[in-house]
């Protein structure tokens, strides 16, 4: 008993010292901006329109609208014209930047009849659709040189690979759905365009980011219409337009709770 007491008051001594940690302010400085696919890799494509380029487009316009609307940022791309850049170095430019916010632009394949947006974050997907789009963005890798050792023997054909590592990115997830449900937000209601939602799939693009990221399937190529819509170069600011007010508003919200 005595021991209690002298333990107890010993705390109650030292507590007065020990002062809470202050929690560590949130910015958004720096923005990773990937163009999926490219070079050898043209990804999905309509009669016309390949996925690399539309993509890349998309990309470079969000990342002028950020530097001319918010010069306190840093734009970085994973590519800036049609040149082949593997998954795992993607993630790679944004963690050497420290960016703390990755965004990759995609297009979507499917029926002629399938349209519409989705943005997808890192996780475990739900339904064998999310599955699909996993896969069949994931299957670049099989265009790269040591991709078994350089991701740890993922097959790309396989669920039960995607299924073991969607679970990384779990520290970023909360701000992935953040930006992701802003960017979809931004789509239906102000672009007028019909929204998917927001999903979780196993990208490699998203694995070995470490900072909030997503992965945004900005329309089908298979469908002719969108196809027509994604090549117009206006439609294609548009897409941007909506991406970048989407990531204002999470960086506005996000330093708002510093």
């Amino acid at each position: 008993m005595k021991n209690i007491v002298s333990l107890c008051l010993l705390v109650f001594l030292l507590l007065p010292s020990f002062t809470p940690a202050k929690r560590k302010e949130v910015k958004v400085r720096t923005v990773v901006i990937d163009a999926g696919h490219g070079g050898k890799d043209i990804g999905c494509n309509g009669k016309s329109a390949y996925e690399k380029h539309v993509a890349l487009a998309v990309a470079l316009k969000l990342g002028k609208q950020i530097e001319e609307g918010n010069p306190d940022v840093k734009v970085v791309y994973t590519r800036k014209d049609d040149t082949f850049v593997e998954l795992i170095d993607r993630a790679g430019i944004a963690n050497k930047n420290h960016a703390d916010l990755f965004i990759s632009i995609h297009c979507n394949a499917g029926p002629s009849a399938a349209f519409g947006t989705e943005t997808y974050t890192m996780g475990l997907h739900t339904s064998t659709g999310n599955l699909a789009v996993a896969k069949r963005e994931n299957s670049v890798i099989l265009q790269e040189e040591n991709y078994k050792e350089n991701y740890g023997g993922f097959n790309p054909n396989s669920p039960q690979s995607h299924i073991l590592f969607s679970l990384y990115q779990s520290a970023y997830i909360d701000n992935s759905l953040r930006f992701a449900q802003k960017v979809e937000r931004q789509f239906k209601t102000k672009l007028g365009r019909s929204s998917r939602g927001v999903k979780q799939a196993g990208f490699l693009v998203l694995w070995k980011s470490a900072m909030p990221s997503a992965l945004i399937e900005i329309g089908f190529l298979t469908n002719p219409a969108e196809e027509k819509f994604l090549n117009d170069n206006t439609n294609q600011s548009y897409m941007a337009s909506g991406i970048y007010r989407a990531f204002k508003e999470y960086k506005q919200e996000l330093e708002a709770m510093n």
